[in-house]
């Protein structure tokens, strides 16, 4: 009678493991849930934040600034001042009221000095502990979704998948549920970079720019073609959230209204979701910010558009 009671209590112990979950034993972290579903349906504005006179981000204007634009995603860039990472921690709260999402963006070593003239602050090029900590605020803050790295596959010599793989370890240690979606260019992004790195991302942000027939930002009409080539290459699994340039590029120049609206219809009709690059102001009176906002609201609206799902 004692050895079937002890069997019935091995069969119930092993029953609720199988139900918690094997990670939730012995101080192990839980397993990872799909982490391309925060991905997919993305869409939103990335950098350019509205500042106060002392420098610091202006957070109550800018999730006001979202949530009338009716995006689901903000993609908060690390760089402007040193109190981006303080900023960071107090907008997510309020962005989380308004149900929008966020990621966070890290410069590389090649936007870094002695390049430019300021780190990601406070941790520099310390993308280990980058990683911990964004993700320990991830497990406090859960609209914090993402990270990622800009200019990505242009410094691949600094990101081998070794190092890539331990700074990725460290990250899910704390949170596997943390997605890492690095900026990719689809120059580089090749079958060699499929088969080093596409076992560590989880999504590329992918700057639209016409890179088959030359970098420019006047042609809309190969955003389809260039989605489709990275979904061969890197597979269906990964999604693609393509980075629509709305403001001016340092060597291609400015954008037009009209070409922002037609690589954002294009795009999300093709791609896992879309990012506007920068921020436009609703409130600006701009043609791009009226291009944007009468998009996010159509998309805001539309059924067949999935939504991204923490």
């Amino acid at each position: 009678m004692g050895q079937r009671r002890l069997r019935i209590g091995v069969l119930v112990t092993i029953c609720l493991v199988a139900h918690l979950g094997l990670g939730q034993v012995a101080g192990q972290q839980p397993r990872a849930t799909d982490r391309t579903s925060a991905l997919r349906g993305s869409y939103g504005t990335y950098d350019g934040e509205p500042r106060t006179k002392d420098g610091h981000v202006d957070i109550e204007r800018l999730v006001s600034e979202l949530a009338e634009l009716k995006a689901n995603t903000y993609h908060w860039l690390i760089w402007h001042r040193g109190t981006d990472w303080e900023d960071l921690q107090r907008f997510l709260p309020l962005a989380r009221q308004e149900n929008i999402l966020v990621w966070v963006c890290l410069v590389p070593p090649s936007e870094s000095p002695p390049h430019t003239k300021q780190y990601s602050e406070p941790f520099r090029l310390d993308y280990q502990r980058w990683a911990v900590e964004i993700a320990k605020l991830s497990l406090r803050e859960p609209n914090l979704v993402a990270w990622s790295v800009d200019d990505f596959t242009h410094n691949l010599g600094f990101f081998t998948p070794e190092y890539l793989g331990k700074v990725l370890g460290e990250a899910r240690k704390v949170n596997p549920n943390l997605a890492f979606v690095p900026c990719s260019y689809s120059p580089r992004v090749t079958p060699r970079f499929a088969e080093n790195y596409g076992g560590f991302i989880d999504g590329i942000l992918f700057p639209y720019r016409a890179e088959l027939t030359g970098a420019n930002l006047t042609d809309p009409t190969l955003v389809e073609d260039e989605v489709a080539t990275l979904k061969t290459i890197l597979g269906p699994s990964i999604p693609i959230i393509v980075d629509v340039y709305a403001s001016a590029h340092s060597r291609l120049g400015s954008s037009t209204p009209e070409y922002v609206g037609e690589v954002m219809t294009r795009a999300i009709r093709c791609a896992d979701g879309v990012h506007i690059y920068c921020h436009h102001s609703p409130r600006d009176g701009s043609e791009e910010a009226l291009v944007i906002k009468r998009l996010c609201h159509e998309w805001s609206a539309d059924p067949d558009i999935p939504r991204p799902r923490r």
